[in-house]
């Protein structure tokens, strides 16, 4: 993704006219390749290229947002606009016929505030453990870890990283995240296109439910109402949190555009907690709008011992006394960390 000041984004020009040649309409505000940051203004303005017009309307969305009967350019209000992209088109009429272009542009949130860390406390880490999904409740880690022929899901001890229970997986499942609601442990498939549901205390399989929009199984958490998975993209799945059956989705957004490859999450005093898939970095999230408010730069926490397969990933949070802990996978190292304000 490129840096930008106000404006990113990746427009493409689709024409439409009555005539048989092309149209030489094309949008000059804003321009190809534009985002807007949100509560700013953006102009709608065209280029008109010596054509002759009696009117021109503008919309967005398909909302039709302002007219015109000359060149000038109209403004819009981009405050009540969700994150994400939005279309923009116009059609010019000019003597009985019409003309339209359309284009796309980006509405981003404000620059996300930015944490370094501090290491509070280290605990051992299973070398072989693949994390996926990590919980921390009554006491204990609990933890599901991925590979085909390698998948299980334990009950860990903290202090000593001992395995205190554990059921593994066939070859045909790869384990991915795991949260846990009540009594129960939901934890995901990676493209299985399924969830399992298991008892908390005797690692009994109980049930399971389907994925709908979110193809893939990456990470899954658990808000008090809703579960919230992730797939790998840049969008957020709410789930029920009996069922599993997707309730509806929100795009991820930062500064930049869309955040991609949100993998193992953790909600924690209203916000979700992502590790982005090969970068040292957790992403806050706002699971309301889809923005991305803070980051917690975790760059050189552990020094990897392999070229691959050493990712950050693993978020648990013991809500009692406030502790945030972060492991990756097949590190020795489980961290007990604070964010520091940059």
């Amino acid at each position: 993704m490129k840096k930008i000041t106000y404006f990113i984004a990746i427009a493409t020009l689709a024409f439409a006219s009555c005539k048989s040649k092309k149209s030489a309409l094309e949008f000059a505000s804003p321009g190809a390749n534009q985002a807007v940051l949100k509560g700013s203004q953006v102009q709608l303005k065209l280029k008109f290229d010596a054509i002759t017009m009696d009117s021109v309307a503008y919309f967005v969305d398909d909302k039709h947002v302002g007219s015109s009967t000359d060149t000038v350019a109209i403004t819009v209000e981009t405050k009540d606009m969700a994150y994400g992209t939005r279309n923009i088109s116009a059609t010019v009429y000019s003597g009985g016929k019409s003309d339209s272009v359309s284009s796309t542009f980006y509405v981003v949130p404000a620059s996300a505030k930015n944490y370094g860390f501090q290491v509070v406390n280290k605990y051992p880490h299973d070398t072989t453990a693949f994390t996926q999904g990590l919980q921390f409740a009554d006491g204990v880690l609990y933890e599901s870890n991925g590979r085909y022929g390698e998948s299980n899901l334990r009950k860990v001890d903290l202090t000593t990283g001992k395995v205190l229970k554990e059921i593994k997986f066939d070859e045909k499942t790869f384990a991915e995240g795991m949260t846990l609601v009540g009594n129960k442990l939901f934890m995901l498939t990676w493209q299985q296109g399924e969830g399992y549901v298991f008892d908390k205390n005797s690692f009994t399989k109980e049930s399971s439910f389907k994925y709908e929009n979110s193809k893939e199984g990456w990470g899954i958490t658990y808000d008090g109402k809703r579960l919230i998975k992730s797939d790998g993209s840049n969008k957020l799945f709410f789930l029920d949190a009996v069922t599993g059956k997707e309730l509806g989705s929100i795009g991820v957004y930062d500064e930049n555009g869309p955040v991609d490859q949100l993998n193992e999450l953790e909600y924690i005093d209203g916000k979700v907690y992502a590790n982005v898939y090969q970068k040292d970095v957790l992403a806050i999230i706002n699971p309301e709008t889809g923005a991305v408010e803070s980051r917690i730069n975790l760059v050189g926490i552990y020094e990897h011992t392999s070229a691959y397969d050493n990712e950050l990933n693993g978020i648990a949070y013991d809500q009692a006394n406030k502790r945030l802990f972060v492991t990756g996978k097949l590190w020795n190292t489980l961290y007990e960390i604070k964010a520091i304000e940059k």
